[in-house]
């Protein structure tokens, strides 16, 4: 035996169900659709077997059966009719499809007053631009002062 005395699964078995309970399973399903959904009272012998499986199902762990517990927080899953279903009603976003959206929205804001150059960062871009305009305008004037002194030398010296 293994340490532990935990019980391997391994090699067991394999319960296959019997091709004549089927067969019975089918029946009761037959004649259960046949009386519009109403149960016939007379129970066969392998509905009172399953019902047995089911009580063995829900047998409680620990103190469950002594005590009646209701979780709050626990919600059950409840499947809905397709008459209740609304396709035209807005789909319930999740929490990051929601913070998603909202990123992209608060970008495209953004990106429209820094277009309009009401941010502090726009605002800085336009003064930087306006002095390197005026560094470039005054080297502009200044290369054309030096080529105009060269000119003048050059047709001094030639004279």
């Amino acid at each position: 035996m293994p340490r532990g005395g935990k019980k391997c699964y391994k090699g067991r078995g394999k319960q296959f169900t019997n091709p004549e309970e089927i067969d019975r399973q089918m029946r009761a399903q037959r004649e259960k659709e046949e009386n519009g959904g109403v149960e016939v009272e007379s129970k066969s012998s392998s509905e009172e077997e399953s019902s047995d499986e089911e009580d063995h199902d829900k047998k409680k762990k620990g103190v469950e059966g002594l005590i009646e517990i209701e979780n709050p927080n626990r919600v059950s899953q409840k499947s809905k009719k397709v008459t209740e279903v609304d396709l035209n009603a807005p789909k319930e976003l999740s929490r990051r499809e929601r913070e998603e959206i909202e990123k992209q929205q608060a970008k495209e804001r953004y990106m429209k007053l820094h277009l309009e150059g009401k941010t502090d960062q726009a605002r800085a871009d336009l003064a930087r631009l306006a002095l390197i305009k005026k560094q470039r305008e005054e080297a502009a004037r200044k290369r054309d002062d030096q080529k105009k002194a060269k000119e003048e030398s050059t047709t001094k010296s030639k004279r």
